[in-house]
């Protein structure tokens, strides 16, 4: 493939690479049609919170200049990325979806965006999220449009980095994951997303919603996507102290390996109570895809994971309280109705249950990680049921059942902190794309690129582009 026989803004992040390292395209011709989409659509789409236009293409024309020199610093030199209006990016406004951080600007960029950095990829922008990175848009921000369809919904927290990668207004973006917001709108939008291990990537400089639940990582178009991205910006971080210490494996070298022998544990029960038919059918296809790349198909019982999630809630609630405490209460005319409530239920939240809370998540830690003695990796659904319109997720508040639905294959691996891969695996009878996941032992994350990459050698879903 190249830059004459497809769009230029659809190329997955890798081939847009290879064609800047063979010099066939430069860093500031990308660049610059990436800058003309974004102005284009994003009136519409609304992914980006803010453009960083004039720094995109100084850093582009410096690149153009160091590769013709001879110095490539490897697949991310010259490509435009951009990163969720969390990450801290120096002397540009951060603001998280706040009201409150609308003037905020950091002194300094967050690990991950230096790490982008150092690799020569190009910052083009801060992309779009829900107030706080919780669940709902603040009432003065009108939050992004799904590409495939406006009256469905984009998924939340990143709704900006889903929007964006999926509708060709960035080659990747990094996003965070608090009980789900990297995979629901991975699966909204219909691209790859990745969920590392808590403590793979650094969370220094990424505004808090909940510190042991957040997780930071990237969104793509492509697993080989994924791990360049990955690869880029793992590793520990004096900056944080709990980022994990170790070598980063070479994962874009793990998605050539394939998969053959590895085991996929598939609890039957649990992919299919409550789960509806277009949903079932996903996953099925999948694990008979896989059995045909070699895999071998375990059948096991997974936890109840039902406290888990009612615990979920109140745990990420009194850990937003503390993130919040420099601007809550002594700013709340400033904060939406929802984060607003979130932090009052966790202010509220005694210190006994909470600890309650903190022991069971240990103990399904256990059990979790017990299951990777038998099996390499596990599959489920993003979510039971097929993409949700803008009018269903409005009831939400009314429909305990249905959020708890959301959350059952989601936020149990934020409270466990087990890495979790997105992929696309089909699309509803209304043509809204459909995900669903693999997860891993902790610090896995190369099994789920190897065995992620090898089901894209054989599908096409990630490769499937909005009508945008």
């Amino acid at each position: 493939m190249d830059a004459q026989t497809s769009e230029l803004h659809y190329l997955e992040l890798t081939e847009v690479a290879e064609q800047i390292r063979q010099r066939a395209l430069s860093p500031v011709a990308v660049t610059g049609a990436q800058l003309e989409r974004i102005a284009a659509l994003d009136h519409t789409l609304r992914s980006y919170a803010s453009v960083m236009g004039e720094a995109a293409m100084a850093q582009a024309e410096a690149a153009e200049i160091e590769i013709a020199a001879g110095r490539y610093r490897g697949p991310l030199h010259g490509v435009p990325v951009a990163v969720k209006d969390l990450c801290w990016t120096r002397n540009y406004p951060t603001a998280a979806g706040m009201a409150v951080h609308r003037d905020f600007r950091p002194s300094e960029d967050a690990t991950v965006v230096r790490r982008l950095q150092d690799a020569g990829a190009i910052i083009v922008g801060k992309l779009q999220l829900t107030e706080g990175a919780y669940s709902d848009h603040h009432p003065a921000i009108a939050p992004p449009k799904n590409p495939w369809n406006g009256d469905y919904w984009t998924g939340i927290s990143s709704s900006g980095p889903g929007v964006a990668v999926a509708a060709g207004l960035c080659y990747g973006s990094i996003a965070s994951d608090t009980g789900g917001s990297i995979r629901w709108p991975s699966a909204a939008n219909g691209v790859t997303g990745l969920k590392p291990t808590w403590g793979r990537i650094s969370r220094h400089g990424i505004f808090e919603l909940a510190a042991s639940l957040d997780h930071v990582g990237p969104m793509a178009r492509s697993v080989a996507d994924i791990a360049v991205l990955l690869g880029a910006i793992a590793g520990s971080d004096p900056k944080d102290p709990t980022a994990l210490p170790g070598s980063v494996p070479d994962y874009l070298a793990a998605a050539g390996q394939g998969m053959q022998a590895l085991r996929i544990g598939i609890d039957a029960a649990w992919n299919s109570d409550g789960v509806d038919n277009v949903t079932r059918s996903v996953l099925e296809l999948a694990i008979e895809t896989f059995r045909s790349l070699g895999a071998e198909i375990v059948d096991i019982r997974f936890p109840d994971v039902s406290q888990a999630i009612a615990d979920w809630g109140p745990n990420c609630a009194v850990e937003a309280a503390v993130a919040h405490e420099a601007t809550y209460p002594a700013r709340k005319d400033e904060y939406g109705p929802v984060l607003a409530s979130v932090i009052e239920a966790g202010r509220a939240l005694s210190g006994t249950d909470y600890q309650k809370i903190l022991l069971r998540r240990r103990e399904l830690g256990g059990r979790v990680g017990a299951l990777f003695g038998r099996i390499d990796l596990l599959l489920v659904p993003v979510q039971p049921f097929a993409p949700l319109t803008l009018a269903t997720i409005r009831t939400l508040g009314e429909q305990p059942d249905l959020i708890a639905g959301l959350q059952r294959y989601t936020c149990p691996f934020n409270m466990t902190g087990h890495p979790t891969l997105c992929l696309p695996g089909g699309f509803s009878e209304a043509g809204m794309p459909i995900g669903f996941q693999l997860v891993a032992t902790h610090c896995g994350e190369a099994m789920l690129v190897r065995a992620g990459a090898a089901f894209q050698t054989i599908t096409s879903w990630h490769r499937r582009r909005p009508p945008v």
